[in-house]
């Protein structure tokens, strides 16, 4: 990770009428780095990314992706962008072969659907209808589909929402190999231990607003130094961390 912002915010709003969901918040996304947008629902996180990812428009404020301005350059920043689509997104009735080619298609450039079905372990649903995949297939696939146009920066909006604890382990690899290949992933959730484990940094959000932002471990470390205690005690292993090692971590066909 450099400390070169491929994403810059800077004074963002956007209202809905008399209602502001996204109050004046600035921030920065370094290149190659692991982002995460936490808060509860409401709080502006998903608005927020659908204005940088050109989906939505903003109220005020000034959006850059790449040195690409979002007011005067919204379709070069489209073509550097992956962005997960949820499942209404998709055509039910195609395999995923044909789901490829199509999203290939409509980037205008040619991909080998085997080679991205391979970097999600769905390589043996090539020919599968898009309806017949499980819940943790489904979200691969996305994610698949995010990586089309080999884009500098993809979102991944709570993407191990309802999975499994081996398909959610899985996500979170998937996510740092992408990473470790060059893009930057900007990343929501409500899972705080996903957030832990995958973000170089994180930004809170509430209210519209930017409550806080820092490493992980820094703000762990503040609410340790502030007298902050558990009130049970911290083992080495979760429950979860039982459950994979019971189970094993290799994909399920659920």
């Amino acid at each position: 990770m450099s400390l070169t912002p491929i994403i810059t915010v800077k004074n963002l709003v956007k209202k809905y009428n008399d209602f502001t969901a996204v109050n004046d918040i600035s921030f920065e996304v370094y290149e190659g780095e692991i982002f995460g947008l936490l808060g509860p629902n409401g709080a502006g996180k998903t608005t927020t990314l659908e204005v940088i990812e050109t989906l939505r428009e903003k109220t005020s404020g000034k959006v850059t992706v790449d040195s690409f301005d979002l007011d005067e350059n919204p379709n070069e920043i489209k073509h550097i962008i992956g962005v997960q689509l949820q499942a209404a997104g998709y055509y039910p009735n195609l395999n995923l072969l044909e789901l490829i080619d199509l999203f290939s298609g409509l980037y205008g450039i040619d991909v080998v659907p085997l080679e991205l079905l391979e970097k999600v372990a769905l390589t043996d649903k090539a020919t599968a209808k898009y309806k017949e995949l499980s819940g943790g297939q489904k979200q691969r696939f996305s994610i698949a589909t995010t990586l089309i146009n080999k884009p500098k920066i993809i979102f991944l909006d709570e993407p191990t929402t309802g999975l499994d604890p081996q398909a959610r382990r899985n996500l979170w690899d998937l996510i740092l190999e992408i990473r470790q290949s060059g893009t930057t992933v900007v990343i929501t959730t409500h899972y705080m231990d996903e957030a832990e484990v995958l973000c170089d940094r994180v930004a809170f959000i509430d209210g519209g607003q930017i409550i806080g932002l820092d490493t992980p471990d820094h703000f762990i470390d503040k609410l340790v130094a502030s007298g902050f205690e558990r009130k049970k005690e911290v083992k080495q292993a979760s429950l979860e961390d039982v459950f994979i090692n019971l189970t094993g971590k290799e994909w399920r066909a659920e």
